[in-house]
């Protein structure tokens, strides 16, 4: 079972509803190729809170991980972290409420993985997401060493043995581009009772990473969670991304758009707005604005 961590003294009820909740996806879609963020955007986002709307970033990236890009005065209420293990208040990093894998789920998932031959880590519970250990099929896979490079002082081999690792926030497995396409629906497969996650890597955009969380982890289900208890409707909703990890946020959210910069399939399936390097949540908070005719 998923081990659940609510903060108590989270004081959530607000003195007045929010007139809706916007969500938007960091890398790739708020986030530049440059790794910074466009003035129109953040321009967006400060109008939206004047129109008191409640404004989320759901990201893949750790706590850690996000503080390496997040600037001074980011216009943002609530960070949706590991892609919904964690969440937590802006500016204050508070967190609100943070999710694990016991350790028989830890255990299934990695005899799983090992079964197949996959590169995994197995990442530690919120809030050192950050440190993993790691487990290494033999076979070339330059995407998995960046990783393990970019963190090295918190990541560890693992010896075999899952018994001592106790509770993880995910376990992640990285496949290269010249992988088998049948890994992703095979892990499914093999582990029905967790939330198994598609998503580009970040550092080569071309390996794809699966993330292995408990049954209640997702994007959606944590910003339905948020939503929930801010008193807003689905009707007044809306998300915007640009990669696989963002489709149940997608389909959850009552208005959706996906970027120019995502992939063909999605762009096919989503209203599009602008790439990431070219204002794109901008335009997506201002025709969702014009849609439910909010003003500040």
């Amino acid at each position: 079972m998923p081990i659940i961590h609510e903060n108590s003294r989270w004081n959530h009820p607000p003195a007045l509803r929010p007139a809706g909740l916007f969500v938007t996806d960091l890398d790739g879609t708020l986030l530049r190729s440059d790794r910074t963020f466009a003035a129109a955007d953040l321009e967006a986002l400060r109008r939206l809170g004047e129109c008191g709307v409640v404004r989320v970033l759901a990201t893949g990236r750790s706590l850690f991980s996000f503080e390496k890009v997040r600037t001074p005065g980011l216009p943002l209420d609530y960070l949706v972290f590991s892609t919904g293990a964690g969440l937590a208040e802006l500016p204050s990093g508070r967190i609100v409420r943070a999710q694990s894998l016991d350790p028989a789920e830890v255990c299934r998932a990695w005899d799983v993985l090992r079964a197949l031959a996959l590169d995994f880590m197995v990442q530690r519970p919120i809030p050192d997401t950050h440190a993993f250990g790691f487990h290494r099929s033999g076979r070339p896979n330059p995407d998995f060493d960046r990783r393990i490079a970019l963190y090295e002082r918190f990541a560890f081999p693992l010896d075999g043995a899952t018994a001592g690792f106790g509770p993880a926030t995910q376990l992640v497995a990285i496949v290269p581009p010249e992988g088998s396409p049948e890994t992703l629906p095979e892990v499914r497969r093999l582990l029905p009772e967790l939330t198994v996650i598609r998503s580009t890597s970040p550092l080569d955009h071309r390996s794809t990473w699966i993330e292995i969380f408990p049954a209640t982890v997702s994007k959606s289900r944590t910003t339905a969670w948020l939503a929930d208890r801010l008193g807003i409707p689905l009707a007044r909703t809306a998300s915007v991304g640009n990669d696989y990890n963002d489709l149940d946020l997608l389909d959850w959210s009552e208005t959706r758009f996906v970027t120019a910069n995502a992939p063909p399939d999605l762009r096919e399936r989503y209203p599009v707005v602008a790439s990431h390097d070219k204002g794109g949540v901008c335009q997506a908070a201002n025709l969702w604005l014009q849609k439910l005719r909010i003003e500040p």
